[in-house]
Formats: C-alpha cells, sequence, structure tokens
C-alpha cells in the first residue's frame, strides 16, 4: 500500500515506496546543520586526538612506560569509537534513519559497547597503577612493569569484545522482547533492545569498576596529602638529597593521579547518565523519548574527543610531542629520542 501514499507522507520515510519502511523525522535545516556540525566536530576530535597520543607514546622513547602504554592503548580505544561509531551515529541521530544495512548495524552496536568497556577498563587498570605509585613510589617501578602493563591491556580487549560480540551476534540480548524488536526494527532503523537481565549485567559491569576507582581515587587522595606533608616535615628537618629526591618523585606522581583522575571522572560523567537511564527504560518499559536516548549516547561519544583535550591541558609533554609531530621534525632522524619534558621533576 505504500505505493499509494501522498508524496508528504512518502516524504517521511527512511525509504520511499517501501513496504515495512521506517517513518522519518527530520530536523529542520538549521537544527540539522548545527548538529552535524557538532557531532562532526566529535568524531574529528576523537580521531585526531587520540591518534596524536598514540603516536606520541609510541614514538618518543622518553614516553615509553608502563602507565604511558595503558594511556595509548585507552586512546586507541577512543580513536575506534571517532572511526567506527560516531560517524554512523551521526547519520542515524539527525536523518533518524539506519542506511546502512542491518548486519552493520549489529557490527555497530556491537563496536559502541566493546569499545565502551574498553576504555572502562582501561581507567580502572590505571587507577590500580596510579595507586601503587603513589602509595609507594620507590618500589613501584618493580611492581607494575610493562610486561604487568601488557597484561592489564590483553584483558582491557579481550574482555569487552567476547562480551559484546556474544551477546549481539547470539541475539540473547533481546530474548522476551522478540515482537518489540520486530516492530522497532523497520526497514532504515537500527535500535538494539536490550532485555532487563542483560541490562542487568550490563550495568553491574559498570557499576563494579567505576566502584573500584572510586575507592582507589580517594584513598590516592588521601595518601596523597599526608605523603605530601610527612615530606614536608622531615625534608624541613633534614634537608638531605634522598629526602629531595622521594619529595620529587612524590609529587610527580601524585601530579598524574590528579591529571587521570580528572579523566575517571570525565568518563563518569560522560556515561553514567546513560548507564542509569538504561536500567530504568528497560524496568519501565522503554519510555524514555528518542531524542533524550540521543543526547545521552553523545555524551558518553564525546567522552572519547574529551580525553586528548584533558592531555593537552594538563601534560607538558604531550603539548611539546604534538608540536614535534605537527611540525614535521616528527620525521627527522633520532626523532624518538628528542626530550619531551619541559622540566624534570
Amino acid at each position: 500500500m505504500s505505493g499509494n501514499s501522498s508524496p508528504s507522507a512518502s516524504a517521511q520515510l527512511c525509504y520511499e515506496n517501501v513496504t515495512g519502511s521506517c517513518v522519518k523525522t527530520p530536523y529542520s535545516p538549521g537544527p540539522r546543520l548545527i548538529l552535524y556540525t557538532v557531532f562532526a566536530f566529535g568524531a574529528v576530535l576523537a580521531v585526531f586526538g587520540n591518534l596524536l597520543v598514540m603516536i606520541s607514546i609510541l614514538h618518543f622513547k622518553q614516553l615509553h612506560s608502563p602507565t604511558n602504554f595503558l594511556i595509548a592503548s585507552l586512546a586507541c580505544a577512543d580513536f575506534l569509537v571517532g572511526v567506527t561509531v560516531m560517524p554512523f551515529s551521526m547519520v542515524r541521530s539527525v536523518e533518524s534513519c539506519w542506511y546502512f544495512g542491518r548486519s552493520f548495524c549489529v557490527f555497530h552496536s556491537c563496536c559502541d559497547v566493546a569499545f565502551c568497556y574498553s576504555s572502562l577498563f582501561h581507567l580502572c587498570f590505571i587507577s590500580i597503577d596510579r595507586y601503587f605509585a603513589v602509595t609507594d613510589p620507590l618500589v613501584y617501578p618493580t611492581k607494575f612493569t610493562v610486561s604487568v602493563s601488557g597484561i592489564c591491556i590483553g584483558v582491557s580487549w579481550v574482555l569487552p569484545l567476547v562480551y559484546s560480540g556474544t551477546v549481539f551476534y547470539t541475539g540473547v540480548n533481546d530474548d522476551g522482547l522478540e515482537e518489540l524488536s520486530s516492530a522497532l526494527n523497520c526497514i532504515g532503523g537500527c535500535q538494539i533492545v536490550v532485555n532487563q537481565d542483560w541490562v542487568l549485567i550490563d550495568f553491574l559491569s559498570f557499576f563494579l569498576p567505576t566502584l573500584v576507582m572510586i575507592i582507589l581515587y580517594s584513598n590516592i587522595f588521601l595518601v596523597a596529602r599526608q605523603q605530601a606533608k610527612k615530606i614536608e616535615t622531615i625534608g624541613g628537618k633534614t634537608g638531605s638529597s634522598s629526602t629531595s629526591y622521594k619529595s620529587r618523585v612524590a609529587k610527580r606522581e601524585r601530579k598524574a593521579a590528579k591529571t587521570l583522575g580528572i579523566t575517571v571522572i570525565a568518563f563518569l560523567i560522560s556515561w553514567l547518565p546513560y548507564s542509569i537511564d538504561s536500567l530504568i527504560d528497560a524496568f519501565m518499559g522503554f519510555i524514555t523519548p528518542a531524542y533524550i536516548y540521543e543526547i545521552f549516547c553523545w555524551c558518553g561519544y564525546y567522552n572519547s574527543a574529551i580525553n586528548p583535550l584533558i592531555y593537552a591541558l594538563f601534560y607538558p609533554w604531550f603539548r611539546k610531542a604534538i608540536k614535534v609531530i605537527v611540525s614535521g621534525q616528527v620525521f627527522k632522524d633520532n626523532s624518538s629520542t628528542v626530550n619531551v619534558f619541559s622540566e624534570q621533576t
């Protein structure tokens, strides 16, 4: 019967004259342009910002450390969000239609979940790393080695990929919701529904690492404050070189913990609304309006673009590395040995 639809009705379908096409609810030209600009800016920043982070850490030998390898791997997850998730979500959000096929819809959803949890696991391991670095900075290098960092990176990638692939490619996410899933997934739609059991698992998978990070960073800042007072007191009495060295090490680790703590807070602020809404929505009959859902999604996506900005604001070595890369000096011989630290602490 779609062939008998009026032109105005046909214009509101994702695919004109196709039976079973989703209804299209487009924005007017002004808001449409603004949304494309905002979303495209986030995607570009996520791609190129995180690419700079990865190049900086992997190229400059001075930055080869267990913590920085974790940061580079985290940047890789955010980079992949910018490449595989944000551009296609941008079209879906603005056009209210999915033009990339059902198979790619499942793959897109799988990447969305996998890279989000990969970022979360990376941040959780980074918080563990910072805890050891601050509580025992002199022994820390023997505890958190490059091999330990590699294991953490492996876990942060394998578990999310296996989990998301299992959930979406086996179809267990919509068990008991087959009628709703069929109704939502008209031609031109890409809405993955998740039943209450898996939503609860998703929330716990988000909440438990988050709780670990909150506890660890609370302890980190408590210990750091005590350390600073203790070193200041001892240093004032002895003034020895060993005490001065301990003071510099402790100060450096506290600064790194503070910066990465800001990264964790940014992640939680970005993804917590979506996680809470998903949990409530599943138990309330999926009542969240589409535009609210899209806002929560893009708050999470934009986290992938925020991290490089945090590094640029708080890490002088990252700013110097960017100058070397952008100016083309990175292609010179021995550029990997350039001193990217503006000061030794």
